[in-house]
């Protein structure tokens, strides 16, 4: 019996943190983006309804593939089985820095030359 691989990927869009469980979690074709793909929607098997996870599934309803800028991805964790997900609104005051993006010389202008 083979173990599925879960990711939880946790990130930032909006002044807001999301935290999806995924399948499939990679680079993606774009440079300087994290691919995420087959993202698992718990089961709702209560009457009670989550709203947080209902957002969730709303936003990326019909989503094969959707691509997360790497300056934006707070942590992606392999768990052993799905959870809730869920978007929180972040706090203003923290002590978390983005890392610094990419510097790539082929998109910088050359320097100017005197003549």
């Amino acid at each position: 019996m083979t173990k599925k691989t879960m990711y939880r990927v946790t990130f930032v869009n909006h002044e807001r943190i999301y935290e999806v469980y995924a399948k499939r979690v990679g680079q993606g074709n774009l440079f300087g983006f994290v691919a995420i793909e087959e993202i698992v929607f718990g089961e709702t098997s209560t009457v009670v309804v989550d709203p947080g996870q209902e957002r969730v599934k709303n936003e990326f309803q019909g989503v094969k593939r959707t691509h997360i800028p790497m300056h934006s991805i707070l942590r992606i964790d392999e768990v052993d089985k799905e959870g809730v997900a869920k978007i929180t609104t972040q706090v203003k005051a923290n002590n978390v820095s983005p890392f610094p993006g990419p510097s790539n010389p082929i998109y910088t202008k050359p320097p100017e030359t005197f003549n």
